[in-house]
Formats: C-alpha cells, structure tokens, sequence
C-alpha cells in the first residue's frame, strides 16, 4: 500500500514525534545541568562535558550500522528496541555514583536513540502516501526543532524541584507513549534476509569515532602528536572500509546511494548546511556577551528566533517538496541563509534585541526551507529496501555536521577569532557552498528525464 490507512497513519504519526522527540530532548536536556553533575560526582566542569560529547559521539558512531540493522531485523523492532534500551538506561542514572558509571550509561542512552533514528525516516517514508512524503519529513523537522528548543527550559524546571538524575527521567514518558502506540501501528516493512555485516558495522563505527575524536582532541589543547595520530588512525580506517563496501550488495556506508550525483550533491549541501548553522549558533554567545554586553538571558531570547523560524517554514517547505524540485526550494532557501549570516556578521555598533531577532528569524526560514526539501531528496531516492540506509544517512549527516561545526568553533576560538564576526563570515561561505550544491542539483535532475526523453522517440 502507498503509505497506512488513516486513522491508523495518524498514530503512527504520533509515534514517531515521541520517539523523535525523545532522542532530541535527552541529547541537550543535561546541557543545563553539568554545573550540578560536576559538583555531584566530584569533578571537573571540562570532565562533566563529556556527558555530553560520549553521547554524540556514539550516536555518529552507530547511526549507519543500525540503519544496515534495522533493513535486516525490521524497521519496528529496531526502533521499539531502541526506545526500550533507553528507558532502561535512565532506570540506571539514578545509580550514578561516579563519572565513568555515568558515561557508560550515556553511551548506553546513545546505543538506543541510534537505534532509533537510524531508521525513523524510513518508518515515515513506510507512513505517508508517495505524495505527501515531503510533508511527513517536514513535520518530523519541526518536531526535532521543537524539541531542542524546550530542552534547556525543561532541564531548567526539573533542577528547580528535583535532582539532577530526574532530567533524565523527565522525557521518559514520551517513550513509553511512543512504545505503546507503535506497537500495534507502525509499519513492518519485510526484513532483508542477508547477514548482518558485523565488521562493517566495527569499522564503520571506527572511521567516525577515530576522526571526529581526534579532530576534538586537537582543538581541545592536548597534544598534536596524539592527536593526529588518532586522525590518521581513521584515515586508514576509513579507507579499509570504504574499499570493503565497494563489494557489498547492501553496504553499511551507503555507497550506492551517494553514486546518484543529486543523493551526493544533497549530503555534501546539508553537511555544509548542519556545519553553519552550528558554528554561528554556537559562536552568538560569546559575541553577544563580549562584544555587545548582552546578559545570558538576553542571549537567549536573541537565539530562539532561529528554531522559531525553522518550525514556522519547515512545514510549508515540506508540502512544497512535494510538488517542486528540491534543488530549487533549497537554493532559494540557503540564498536568504546567506544573506541573513552577513547581516548578522556585520552588525552595527550598537545593535537592538529587535535587530537581532528578525536576523535570526530569516536564518531560520532559510535554513527550514533547505532542510525539509533535502531530506525528502534522498529518502525518496532510495529503493524501498534501503530507504533505512537513507535515513541513516540523513541523521549521521546531520549529527557530523553539527559535531563538526562546535570543534571548528573551538579552533577558532583557540586563534582568538572566535568571538568577533569571522564565525558568521566562515557559515555564510558554508550557507553559500550548501546553495550551489542544491542548484546543482537541477540539473543532474534533468539528466535522467533528457535520456528517458531521448530513450523514448
């Protein structure tokens, strides 16, 4: 069938958005909290950032090989499964005594959101009708927008009446909803019956964890020898792996799938497009507040204008998708990103709340009108048995560009230009390289109906 039956597609929906949420929310809810968790487990504050970077970092790590999983087992299994590894893991935090306890349980958090999202795009290409595909992916942005904006005021409430383990606790629910409804609604999609590739998976999760561990540690003060050692080390991993899948039918790295020149040209665009919006996002604080004198709450009342954007344009870019071209919608999109990220970096002296807010607000609308499209390219690019491996495509480009645009920030704030406005400069290139990518795609759309055309007479 195209897509479930309604009222059964709506509580798919449903599920899905809790799910989806989940993951979001416990990913930055402990943002708020590494003070309090510092101090509770007797470490250093640079230590308890690591509660943080561990869980990143396993979800880059694992988001390919649980996409490769999840066409082999089923997408619903896989997704439940996750989410039940999860809500036991946060049974564990309340035994958290020490820091190395308390990141195993966060890479164990990790483990079970991968598995989760590695596979949530596929669920909803399996949910929507042909048809309305660009709308599911559009909502499903939005809610991964939402989620990230309420996670820090949400981690706030909790701290305010409760200890720090209940903020991981507190999006526990959404799990328990998502498991309960999408057991008996969610789509099944026949299992793949070849063997799970077990060393791909090891390698795969070598060649990311390696280069991006190595990149932090270089920008992080420790020492450069080790440090691109540890680079190179996944160099070498990396090309091992690459060379093995080559030969596979259904490769963990989606090979197949970036052989399609619009497929390609929307990951390198989006990597771009995640690495931008990091950079400038993670940057707008130290400016704010060293530039321009603005207090921490200011600040973020000056941020949230951009998710705001992104959750208003997501939606409506999305139903656009399903009748206009990505690479058009997307060029158009990363255009006003542009121009908002040079506004942004030539700010005048004295700059208002106002005059940044609706700066930010376009940023977002440009971002939101990239991003809906981008993702419905590849999805629906993909063969239906490997619409899995497209999702987790989409998700680990996502993750590397955002881990990839904090560890840029901090080299550029270790040469001291991180707090001026080189970082808005460094994503508007970005912004801009993101929209060539997209308009590129136009024509490598047209190839294919030019040879069908000439096929045909």
């Amino acid at each position: 069938m195209d897509g479930l039956p309604t009222p059964r597609r709506y509580r798919a929906i449903l599920a899905i958005a809790f799910g989806t949420a989940l993951a979001v929310i416990d990913g930055s809810v402990v943002t708020v909290a590494l003070p309090t968790l510092a101090r509770d487990l007797r470490v250093d504050p640079s230590a308890a950032v690591m509660v943080v970077t561990v869980y990143q970092l396993v979800l880059v790590m694992t988001l390919l090989p649980f996409s490769a999983l999840g066409s082999r087992i089923g997408l619903r299994r896989l997704y439940q499964s996750g989410q039940l590894l999860f809500l036991l893991s946060t049974i564990l935090c309340f035994f958290a005594r020490s820091l190395p306890f308390m990141l195993a349980v966060r890479a164990m958090q990790g483990l079970g959101a991968a598995a989760a999202l590695s596979v949530s795009s596929a669920l909803i290409r399996a949910i929507y009708p042909a048809r309305q595909l660009g709308r599911g992916l559009g909502i499903n942005n939005v809610v991964v927008t939402s989620a990230a904006t309420i996670a820090p005021t949400l981690g706030g409430l909790v701290l305010s009446v409760a200890t720090w383990p209940w903020i991981f606790a507190a999006a526990s629910p959404l799990a328990l909803l998502s498991l309960l409804l999408g057991r008996r609604v969610l789509p099944e999609p026949r299992p793949h019956p070849q063997p799970f590739d077990v060393l791909g998976a090891l390698l795969c999760a070598l060649t990311f964890g390696l280069i991006i561990a190595g990149l932090e540690s270089a920008v992080h003060g420790n020492s450069p020898a080790i440090a691109a050692g540890v680079v190179v080390s996944g160099v070498v991993v990396a090309f091992v792996f690459v060379r093995r899948e080559l030969d596979s039918n259904m490769p963990i790295l989606p090979l197949d799938l970036l052989a399609k020149p619009a497929v390609a040209l929307s990951t390198v665009g989006g990597l771009a497009a995640f690495l931008a919006s990091m950079t400038l996002i993670v940057s707008l604080p130290f400016r704010l507040q060293q530039q321009f004198g603005f207090s921490p709450g200011e600040v973020g009342a000056v941020i949230t204008p951009w998710p705001l954007g992104t959750m208003i344009i997501a939606p409506l870019a999305g139903i656009l998708s399903d009748r206009y071209p990505a690479g058009l919608l997307g060029g158009i999109g990363m255009g006003i990103a542009t121009a908002a990220l040079l506004l942004l970096a030539f700010l005048p002296a004295h700059v208002s709340q106002l005059e940044l807010a609706w700066r930010m607000m376009l940023c977002g609308c440009g971002f939101g009108l990239f991003l809906s499209p981008n993702a419905r390219l590849i999805v629906h690019s993909a063969p239906h048995d490997r619409a899995a491996s497209a999702g987790g495509l989409i998700s680990t480009t996502r993750l590397t560009g955002q881990t990839l645009g904090a560890t840029l920030l901090a080299a550029l704030l270790s040469f001291g230009v991180g707090s001026n406005r080189v970082p808005a400069l460094v994503a508007a290139g970005l912004a801009l390289f993101a929209g060539i990518c997209s308009v590129a795609r136009l024509s490598s759309a047209l190839k294919p109906a030019a040879a069908a055309q000439v096929h045909k007479a």
